[in-house]
């Protein structure tokens, strides 16, 4: 199989005005320890809600209540709101170039999401 495409795409994706974008806001939010703990602990408790749900349970109060005050804290401080939203952009086009090419390849994923 050939790569050069696989590696062109690569670079375009580094390319980017998204991936400069959100790189540049990735490497200022996360050069504050006390920013980059609290995106580590909003990302651990969001996977741990949606695994939850996605299982049928019921997603812990207390959990909830931890994320939604964490979610405040992040989004009330625009460098990190503008981080997490470019995050966000940035998974929704991987998830895209991702589907297109399991399409591509008639190969079926069945990915959360995707």
């Amino acid at each position: 199989m050939e790569y050069t495409a696989a590696h062109q795409l690569a670079r375009a994706i580094r390319e980017s005005e998204e991936y400069k974008t959100y790189h540049s806001l990735k490497e200022t939010v996360m050069a504050d320890d006390t920013q980059a703990a609290l995106i580590r602990e909003y990302r651990r408790l969001q996977t741990a809600i949606q695994m939850t749900v996605m299982s049928g349970m019921q997603a812990d109060a207390d959990d909830m209540q931890r994320f939604n005050g964490i979610s405040s804290l992040l989004f009330s401080k625009p460098e990190v709101s503008q981080f997490l939203l470019a995050e966000m952009r940035m998974q929704q086009a991987l998830g895209d170039i991702f589907r297109i090419v399991t399409e591509a390849a008639d190969i079926e994923i069945n990915l959360p999401g995707v």
